[in-house]
């Protein structure tokens, strides 16, 4: 099964948006990449912090009609299936 690109949420947020941590501070994460992997969409953010890093956060991205909203991956396995799309898809790009 390969990642699909989506562009979900650079459509409504455009190459950044902000997220409220549970302490309430906010912090900005460029979009990185949006695919969907079978029946889930994903979005990989970088922070500026995690930019220095080389890291990237991601997280499954539900979508309901209008709506978008952004949730931590539980699973490990999903997790690892979720960053090992977002390594082709990235491979793919610097290919072509």
């Amino acid at each position: 099964m390969s990642p699909q690109r989506g562009t979900k949420l650079k459509e409504k947020y455009g190459k950044f948006i902000e997220l409220t941590s549970g302490d309430g501070s906010e912090t900005a994460y460029r979009i990185m990449s949006e695919f969907q992997l079978g029946e889930h969409y994903y979005a990989a953010l970088q922070s500026e912090a995690m930019r220095e890093e080389g890291e990237v956060e991601m997280l499954r991205l539900v979508v309901g009609g209008e709506e978008l909203q952004l949730e931590n991956i539980e699973s490990d396995e999903e997790w690892e299936t979720a960053a090992e799309a977002y390594d082709t898809l990235c491979f793919d790009e610097h290919d072509s």
